[in-house]
């Protein structure tokens, strides 16, 4: 067994253990490496803005060269750079104090770096570089990993909703025989939901800030008075791909991340909502799961094929939808100016985005193993001809017959197993024009879908 194997069976949590697989993706985003090399690439772009200052005389601008050796120290850095700083750690117990001697160390082997390495974090508090190193974090995630993995599932609710999209199906409200549908159309409403979410995901802004220990730039003006540090801060950070945040105390309020932690919990309550339906759905008969050769359902019970795709889907969307709720309400909180208690929090980002991603992956392949049964959902169908009742009271209304309702009441609530011929022996005797009465006569539960197949394949 080599040591990765080990570290996996003796991993505290299922991310870094049974599921460190189908989690791997986020270690470059949200791995304590990943958090560190986003640090040493921020640090790096706060010099290389001041040495683009004119007005800063001891930062000199930085020639072609010297800006290549920078753009390599940021590009290059390994899990052995971030163990040096790991080390350096141990004597500063100050995390964003052992990068800022890191590099200081890497630029005293360049002649004209070894000039500024005082530069080096110059006027910064530690929130500067973390806020904006937990942005890089969050914008990465979601453009290479969350808005992929969430699109391609509303593509496969498309393709399901527009494939059987004619396929009527008996609806249940209230867990009860209900207003017939169409399978397509049941897709074609979950694949609605969630593409609203993902366009408010998509555009959400990310903001960080670069403006000192209390957000005033004191430290800034005292030194240079007379540089725009304003502008400087924020061509920093858009300069990483993030919005500038004006107005701060030492943090980052962190709105922005509650925001980004909200509208992905909403996502996944949504697909919350499709496992569960599906599951109902798999339980009743209307789904068949296909099987994996040597698979097994049961310990006990060879015959079973359980959903267990989205029941592994539910379970891992609500752990990620427990952190971040706890994310969105406790990160806008900090007493007066600052407290550390975002800072244990914010590692917790990635968890919660891992077991999101966790759901994602099981949702899909749960998706991926349906077998509708068309002949279970028309059997359903047709043992359930009570449900005409909401059609032929409503033509009955159209019309002016008396208390339509209440008569289709009499004949139908409660009652099971209701008839074609009983519904026709009503129908006839109505007072009816004879084209409401034929197209009333002619209607099944199958045929009773109204625009749902339309509906479906508009998506």
């Amino acid at each position: 067994m080599n040591a990765a194997e080990i570290a996996r069976l003796t991993a505290l949590s299922p991310l870094d253990g049974r599921y460190a697989g189908k989690a791997d993706v986020l270690r470059e985003q949200f791995s304590e490496f990943a958090l560190i090399r986003q640090r040493v690439r921020v640090e790096i772009a706060w010099v290389i803005a001041l040495a683009d200052e004119p007005a800063i005389g001891e930062v000199p601008p930085f020639p072609e060269a010297v800006k290549s050796t920078l753009a390599r120290i940021g590009a290059s850095f390994s899990v052995d750079d971030a163990a040096r700083v790991k080390a350096i750690e141990r004597t500063t117990n100050h995390d964003v104090k052992a990068v800022e001697y890191w590099l200081k160390e890497r630029f005293r082997e360049d002649a004209d770096l070894a000039r500024v390495a005082e530069f080096v974090h110059f006027a910064c508090t530690s929130e500067d570089i973390n806020n904006v190193a937990y942005g890089i974090a969050l914008h990465e995630a979601r453009t290479q990993i969350l808005l992929p993995a969430l699109q391609a599932i509303a593509d496969r609710l498309r393709s399901l909703a527009h494939a059987h999209a004619d396929l009527p199906m008996l609806a249940r409200t209230h867990g009860q025989p209900a207003t017939p549908t169409t399978l397509g159309k049941e897709f074609a409403n979950v694949f609605a939901r969630l593409e609203r979410q993902i366009a408010t995901l998509a555009r959400l802004p990310i903001k960080a800030k670069m403006n000192g220990a209390v957000g005033n730039y004191n430290a800034h003006a005292i030194a240079y008075p007379d540089v725009d540090w304003e502008r400087i801060a924020a061509k920093t950070v858009t300069s990483l791909g993030l919005e500038f945040s004006p107005y701060t105390t030492q943090i980052e309020p962190h709105d922005g991340i509650a925001e980004y932690c909200d509208a992905l919990a909403r996502a996944n309550t949504i697909l919350i909502d499709l496992d569960r339906d599906v599951w109902g759905y798999v339980s009743l008969g209307y789904f068949r799961q296909k099987t994996r050769e040597g698979e097994v359902g049961s310990s006990t019970m060879p015959h079973k094929v359980n959903p267990i795709d989205f029941e592994n889907s539910e379970g891992n969307l609500g752990v990620a939808n427990a952190l971040l709720r706890h994310l969105a309400d406790k990160l806008p909180v900090s007493r007066w100016q600052r407290d550390l208690t975002d800072s244990t929090v914010l590692r917790n980002l990635g968890v919660a985005i891992g077991h999101a991603l966790l759901g994602f992956t099981a949702l899909r392949q749960g998706l991926a193993k349906l077998d509708v049964d068309a002949t279970r959902i028309a059997a359903d169908l047709d043992a359930n001809w009570e449900v005409l009742a909401e059609a032929i009271q409503t033509v009955m209304r159209r019309h002016g017959l008396p208390e339509p309702y209440e008569q289709l009441k009499a004949l139908t609530r409660g009652k099971t197993g209701m008839t074609p011929e009983a519904l026709a022996a009503f129908i006839t005797k109505l007072a009816l024009p004879a084209d409401a009465k034929a197209r009333l006569l002619a209607l099944t539960p199958a045929t009773y879908t109204g625009l749902a197949g339309t509906l479906s394949k508009r998506v």
